[in-house]
């Protein structure tokens, strides 16, 4: 018998009403993801969502933007053992720095050959016959090109928490950990061992297409970019570059933000809905003028 017409599945889909399709032609989806974050902005303005909500998914979204070069710790900022060294000379580092993981390198920065988890170093104090070497992790080595969303993915999946991020020359660029990832979403994670202290407030990192580039906080103070940078900006009606920045923009700013304040080329790395936290800058090559 043929089968009942209820019974037959139908991939046509049902009619929108005309209200539907009214209402799609005034508040059409988004198509892009600027349009996307700009109804969250709008969301956010109208107390839907809250602002650290707001924050995360913008830093999701910013994650998979952002290279392994963009947020690593460069190579000279990094913390190492040397393993060629014997383990009481650097043995005092890795208790006044108090990181969980060092990479280990022998003789030479470009030579890492495992990574040190600072809690097996317990076994020095136990046992008469130990070896560093035997103590070594695999290192994880990644391109400065590799995307934060993949890198995420690989941490999770591998259970790893560092990788030496390498240069187009194989040489070791600096590092990078899963910690540095998650903040790009979530905001800093501060633990006991997290110092807020006026040098690290300005980060230099590896030099751009037009030269020097620095990571830098905004809660800098204007006086101490100046100084570092050898920059004239003036602190006379803000005290930080992030409060410079939102002068100059007029606005709050967004992550991805791009623009130029006198020959420096300012980029927002981190911000949410109530401030900006990490700029990218660039010094640019100045115009000189041409006589006529």
């Amino acid at each position: 018998m043929p089968e009942h017409s209820s019974d037959v599945k139908s991939d046509v889909k049902p009619h929108r009403s005309l209200f539907e399709r009214l209402t799609a032609l005034i508040s059409p989806e988004p198509e892009n993801r600027t349009e996307l974050l700009d109804i969250l902005q709008d969301a956010h303005e109208r107390n839907l969502i809250d602002a650290d909500a707001l924050s995360m998914i913008e830093g999701v979204f910013q994650v998979s933007d952002l290279a392994a070069r963009d947020i690593m710790v460069p190579r000279s900022q990094m913390d190492v053992i040397d393993i060629s060294k014997p383990i009481e000379e650097w043995i005092p580092d890795v208790l006044s720095t108090a990181h969980s993981r060092f990479p280990a390198i022998d003789g030479e920065r470009d030579k890492v050959v495992g990574i040190l988890l600072a809690k097996d170093l317990l076994r020095f104090y136990a046992s008469d016959s130990f070896d560093v070497r035997d103590m070594l992790r695999p290192a994880i080595f990644i391109p400065e090109s590799k995307r934060l969303n993949v890198l995420l993915r690989d941490f999770r999946s591998n259970r790893n928490h560092m990788a030496i991020v390498v240069d187009e020359y194989s040489g070791v660029a600096g590092l990078i950990t899963i910690e540095d990832v998650l903040e790009q979403i979530v905001g800093d994670i501060e633990d006991e061992y997290d110092f807020d202290e006026a040098e690290d407030n300005i980060l230099a990192i590896k030099e751009g297409v037009f030269g020097p580039r620095w990571r830098i906080k905004a809660l800098t103070e204007i006086e101490q970019f100046n100084e570092v940078l050898g920059t004239t900006l003036a602190d006379t009606d803000v005290d930080t570059i992030g409060g410079l920045v939102a002068n100059h923009l007029e606005r709050m700013p967004h992550k991805g933000d791009i623009f130029d304040i006198d020959n420096l080329r300012f980029e927002v790395l981190r911000a949410d809905a109530r401030q900006v936290h990490v700029l990218l800058v660039e010094k640019m090559p100045r115009l000189t003028a041409v006589a006529s």
